[in-house]
């Protein structure tokens, strides 16, 4: 009895060399060195601390945040920001990218969140935020700033950091990127309503472009949110011609 069960217990011992043993004879040529697993057993030394989904890309992170988007045109105060059509985008911008949560909205992938509300929070505090989660995206609010454009329209309307992130604030921050993407100029008939919607979707990764696609499409897992069709029919109602 005895014998019996050390001769299966040598067995059990053996048997995960001898699979590894039969599994490289049946996948390489005889002359051939092993080769590597379809599967690798083991991680890197590197990257074994690492979630499997950020595995080499530690330093930006797969959700890290987009590039800022280059101003198309310079801002200006934005006349009748409180107007039909100022309305009509605002909440266009929403859907595509904040249907959910509005001005409380965080950007999904931001595996580390701030700990308050938003509109609970000062500008200050989101910056300091931003400082202490590098490597996530750190887009916020109802029109999902990213950093860099934050910082800018804030210089831009000269509010100091103390101020609270207010959905007041929010949509004032937003109209000098609804101008910058040449509102004045659609409303006085200086552009197209299809140049003008192009020009939205280079700041709001949820808007698509006349291709149909995201302008940020590939970019850490972008896409546009709604479709052309649907964007143009909305702008329509306020900009028929």
């Amino acid at each position: 009895m005895q014998n019996a069960f050390l001769a299966t217990f040598t067995v059990l011992m053996l048997l995960p060399g001898l699979l590894r043993a039969e599994a490289v004879s049946l996948l390489s040529p005889a002359d051939a060195a092993p080769r590597g697993g379809v599967i690798q057993a083991s991680l890197p030394a590197q990257d074994r601390a690492a979630p499997s989904l950020f595995i080499g890309r530690e330093a930006t992170g797969f959700f890290a945040d987009r590039p800022a988007h280059e101003p198309v045109f310079t801002a200006a105060p934005l006349l009748r920001s409180g107007a039909a059509d100022v309305m009509v985008i605002r909440a266009l911008i929403e859907e595509a990218e904040s249907r959910r949560d509005g001005y409380d909205a965080l950007q999904h992938g931001a595996r580390v969140k701030p700990g308050k509300r938003p509109t609970q929070m000062t500008v200050a505090e989101i910056y300091d935020w931003i400082d202490r989660t590098p490597g996530q995206p750190h887009a916020i609010g109802r029109y999902q700033f990213i950093p860099a454009t934050l910082k800018r329209v804030m210089r831009v309307l000269d509010v100091p950091p103390s101020s609270r992130f207010s959905p007041q604030l929010q949509d004032r921050l937003a109209d000098v990127l609804l101008n910058e993407a040449g509102l004045s100029r659609l409303r006085a008939g200086q552009i197209s309503r299809h140049a003008f919607m192009n020009n939205l979707a280079k700041i709001w990764a949820g808007l698509p472009n006349s291709s149909g696609k995201s302008h940020y499409a590939g970019y850490a897992g972008n896409k546009a949110s709604i479709s052309w069709a649907r964007f143009d029919a909305v702008l329509a109602q306020v900009f028929p011609s």
